[in-house]
């Protein structure tokens, strides 16, 4: 099996530890990764932005780079949401449609691609886990509240497996956060009103550490933690499947 490992570009620019942590998980999970340098954006902003036309480059680029790997694996569900779901706006070659379909979150890859729930991690803190909206009702990484059928998630099944970590329930365990990529710029106010409402749940739940699939949620929630001084650690899942302590 051999991975392309694709880092979007804010983990590159402002959380590079997140890149490293899942590049190191999957090693010790025995994976053949492989890391294109010539990877650029995904072209997901310009496409959310209303300039989808403009990500065509990115498209391509994207597929130049990774069309010879058995799986793509990143540590962002929004990313891998949106090469699955929103390349159409190029021509559907054999590689384009092999990396739409070979492309996965790393949670989603760890459980069903491996088939690995125990990764030997261990982790002594309680736990607050954030259902962002592109993995939860896009990818399907979990059930929603709003649908009747069997509860699951893939992030929580891992932190089940994860030695010392205590998951604390929440009581609105799948609302979005706010951030909603450019929608965090152009309605302000609201996204940073549904950030505050989102960690109070955590907080009042007796989280100690709040994770996530995806950095840019993580990343909306840790300037507003760290601006009003909360006791709350914000980490991405990959920092906490890759930890020993």
């Amino acid at each position: 099996m051999k991975v392309g490992l694709f880092i979007p570009c804010y983990i590159n620019q402002l959380y590079p530890q997140v890149g490293k942590a899942t590049l190191e998980l999957l090693e010790k999970l025995k994976v053949e990764v492989v890391y294109p340098s010539g990877q650029t954006c995904c072209g997901q902003p310009m496409a959310n932005s209303g300039y989808e036309t403009e990500s065509v480059g990115a498209c391509n680029n994207f597929v130049t780079n990774f069309k010879y790997f058995d799986y793509i694996v990143t540590p962002s569900g929004s990313c891998a949401y949106h090469v699955k779901k929103h390349f159409d706006v190029i021509p559907q070659t054999e590689d384009v449609t092999n990396v739409r379909n070979n492309v996965y979150e790393l949670c989603d890859f760890i459980l069903n691609i491996l088939k690995i729930k125990d990764i030997g991690a261990s982790f002594p803190f309680k736990v607050g886990v954030h259902k962002s909206c592109h993995g939860l009702r896009g990818l399907r990484l979990g059930s929603c509240s709003e649908v009747v059928g069997e509860r699951y998630s893939y992030i929580e099944e891992l932190l089940q497996h994860t030695k010392g970590v205590e998951l604390m329930p929440l009581q609105r365990s799948d609302e979005c956060c706010g951030f909603g990529g450019t929608f965090a710029v152009a309605e302000e106010a609201v996204s940073v009103k549904m950030g505050k409402d989102k960690i109070k749940d955590h907080l009042e739940s007796g989280v100690e550490v709040m994770t996530a699939t995806d950095t840019s949620c993580l990343m909306h929630l840790e300037g507003l933690v760290t601006r009003n001084n909360q006791p709350l650690k914000i980490l991405h899942i990959a920092e906490i499947l890759n930890s020993n302590l």
